[in-house]
C-alpha cells in the first residue's frame, strides 16, 4: 500500500460519519412530516430509528390479556433455522436501506422459546449487519438458558454483551411461580430476580448487559405505575418503558376500556413514582403523540435529564451535537478511533468545545456540583436511566391510513390524516426485503401480522403428520 493509499484509508476510517449513514439520515429527514422537523427531533439527525424483526418466532407460552398477537401466532412452530434465515435477510436489507449502524429488536413471540444456539446465532447475525440487538422477552427463563446463549459449547464467550427487554405486568398469565398476579407489587420479586441473573452472568463470565423493563398499561393497572417506577427504578434496569394498550391482535383476549389511557396519564404516574418532575421536551423521537422519552441518569435517588429544555446552555449544546456530530457512532466505535473522529469534527468547529463545556457546567451544577457527582460515582450511585412511553395505535385506525399511504394519497379525514402522519414519523420499522418496504411497527402488528402468521401456520405447523399431511 502506497503512502497516498494509506492516507486515504486512514481518512476514510476516521471519517466522523459513514457516508451510508449520512444518506440514510437525509432520506429519513426528508420523509418526516413537516410538523415533526423540530430542533429537538432526533430522527434524521442523530438516528434513523429502531428496528425489529417480524415473522421469525410468533409463538408465546404465556396467555396474557390483552394480547397483541394475532389468532394464529400460537399455532406456528418455533423453528430455529427459519428464525436465523429470516433474521439474516431482514437485517441485510435494513443495513442496505438504513445504513451500517442501528438498534434492532429480536422480537416476535417469546425469544426464550428459541434454542440457545439459535438465539445466539440470530443475535450474531444482527451484529454482523451492524445492528445492536435487544432480545424481547417475558423474562420467565432460568440462568442456565442465559448462560447457554452467551457461551458456546466450549464455554467460551461468544456474546461479550447482551441487551434484554423484559416485559412484566399483572395482565400476564402463566408465569412460573405466579401464574395469575393480582397486583403489580406481586411481581417485584420476579423483576428483581431477572436483574440478578444478569449480575451473576457478569460475575461468572464477564458478559455485560443492558436491561429494559416493559409494562403494558390499562385502566386496570394505571394507578399502580407509580409503585412500579418507585421499585423498579432501584433494581438495576437502565430503561423503564410503558405502553398504553392499543386494540391490536387477538380480540378474544380483550374486554373493554383499554383506550382510556394516554401518554399524559402514564407520565403523571411515572413522576409520582419518582417523586419529581421528569423532563423530556428537549429531545424527541418521532411524533409526540406516539413517543415520549426522557434521557438521563440517577445520582443517588434523584433523576436528572441530560438536556433541560428551559436552559439555553443545554439546548445550545443539543443543537451543536445534532448539527455537527449527528450520525456519529458513539456506542460501537473503539475509544481511540472515536477520539480521532471527534477531533476531526472539532477541527472544523472549534467553538463547539466551548458550547459543550457550558453544557457540562450546567448539568454538573444541576446535580449539585462536581463534588456531589464524584462522591456519588465513587459509591456506585451514578446510573443511566431512560424513561419511555410508547402510545401505539389501534389496528382499526391504522389499516385505512396505511392503505392510503401505500396508494400515495393524503387522507381528507382529519383523524385518518393524523394516523398517516404518525406512521410517517414512526421510530420503529420492520424490514420487508421481498417487497422492498420498510413498514412502521403499528402497520406491521395491526395489518400485516395476521396475514403473515396465517401463512406461517401453513409453513411451520405445530404437528407434522404422516404422508406429508399437516395439522395445526
Amino acid at each position: 500500500m502506497t503512502i497516498r493509499q494509506s492516507v486515504r484509508h486512514w481518512l476514510e476510517r476516521t471519517r466522523p460519519v459513514d457516508p451510508r449513514t449520512e444518506q440514510a439520515l437525509r432520506e429519513r429527514w426528508a420523509a418526516l412530516p413537516e410538523a415533526v422537523r423540530t430542533p429537538e427531533q432526533l430522527l434524521g439527525r442523530h438516528a434513523v430509528g429502531c428496528e425489529g424483526t417480524h415473522g421469525v418466532f410468533p409463538k408465546c407460552d404465556l396467555t396474557c390479556s390483552p394480547c397483541y398477537h394475532s389468532r394464529d401466532a400460537n399455532k406456528v412452530r418455533v423453528d430455529g433455522s427459519h428464525t436465523v434465515s429470516q433474521v439474516e435477510q431482514q437485517m441485510a436489507y435494513l443495513a442496505q436501506r438504513r445504513g451500517p449502524r442501528a438498534h434492532a429488536q429480536l422480537i416476535g413471540g417469546e425469544v426464550s422459546l428459541l434454542a440457545p444456539d439459535d438465539h445466539a446465532e440470530a443475535l450474531l447475525s444482527m451484529r454482523a449487519h451492524g445492528r445492536e440487538p435487544m432480545s424481547m422477552t417475558h423474562g420467565d427463563f432460568d440462568y442456565d438458558y442465559l448462560e447457554k446463549v452467551v457461551l458456546d459449547d466450549d464455554r467460551r464467550v461468544r456474546l461479550p454483551r447482551v441487551s434484554f427487554a423484559a416485559h412484566f405486568d399483572s395482565l400476564m398469565r402463566g408465569r412460573r411461580g405466579i401464574p395469575r398476579p393480582y397486583s403489580e407489587a406481586e411481581l417485584d420479586g420476579h423483576r428483581a430476580a431477572f436483574v440478578e441473573m444478569f449480575a451473576r452472568l457478569r460475575r461468572e463470565t464477564g458478559v455485560r448487559s443492558y436491561l429494559a423493563h416493559n409494562m403494558t398499561v390499562t385502566p386496570a393497572n394505571l394507578r399502580q405505575v407509580a409503585s412500579v417506577v418507585a421499585s423498579v427504578s432501584r433494581m438495576g434496569y437502565q430503561m423503564l418503558s410503558f405502553q398504553p394498550a392499543a386494540f391490536v391482535g387477538d380480540d378474544r383476549r380483550w374486554d373493554g376500556g383499554y383506550d382510556d389511557v394516554d401518554i399524559d396519564a402514564v407520565w403523571q404516574e411515572l413522576e409520582a413514582g419518582l417523586g419529581q418532575k421528569v423532563s423530556w421536551r428537549a429531545l424527541q423521537f418521532g411524533d409526540r403523540r406516539c413517543n415520549r422519552t426522557a434521557f438521563g441518569f440517577k445520582v443517588g435517588p434523584t433523576w436528572h435529564t441530560l438536556c433541560e429544555a428551559d436552559l439555553p446552555a443545554e439546548t445550545a449544546a443539543r443543537d451543536v451535537l445534532l448539527n455537527h456530530f449527528g450520525g456519529m457512532n458513539f456506542g460501537g466505535t473503539p475509544p481511540v478511533l472515536l477520539l480521532v473522529k471527534l477531533a476531526r469534527v472539532l477541527a472544523r468547529h472549534p467553538c463547539d468545545a466551548v458550547v459543550v463545556a457550558a453544557w457540562v457546567r450546567s448539568v454538573v451544577g444541576r446535580v449539585g456540583g462536581l463534588g456531589t457527582l464524584v462522591l456519588a460515582a465513587s459509591r456506585g450511585e451514578v446510573t443511566p436511566m431512560t424513561f419511555v412511553v410508547h402510545q401505539f395505535m389501534d389496528a382499526a385506525d391504522v389499516a385505512p391510513a396505511w392503505q392510503l399511504l401505500k396508494d400515495g394519497v393524503a387522507a381528507d379525514d382529519e383523524q385518518v390524516r393524523a394516523t398517516q402522519e404518525r406512521l410517517q414519523a414512526c421510530t420503529y420499522s420492520m424490514s420487508h426485503p421481498e417487497t422492498g418496504e420498510l413498514v412502521p411497527a403499528c402497520a406491521q402488528h395491526g395489518v400485516l401480522d395476521p396475514v403473515e402468521n396465517l401463512e406461517l401456520r401453513r409453513l411451520l405447523p405445530l404437528t407434522v403428520l404422516a404422508h406429508h399431511q399437516v395439522g395445526a
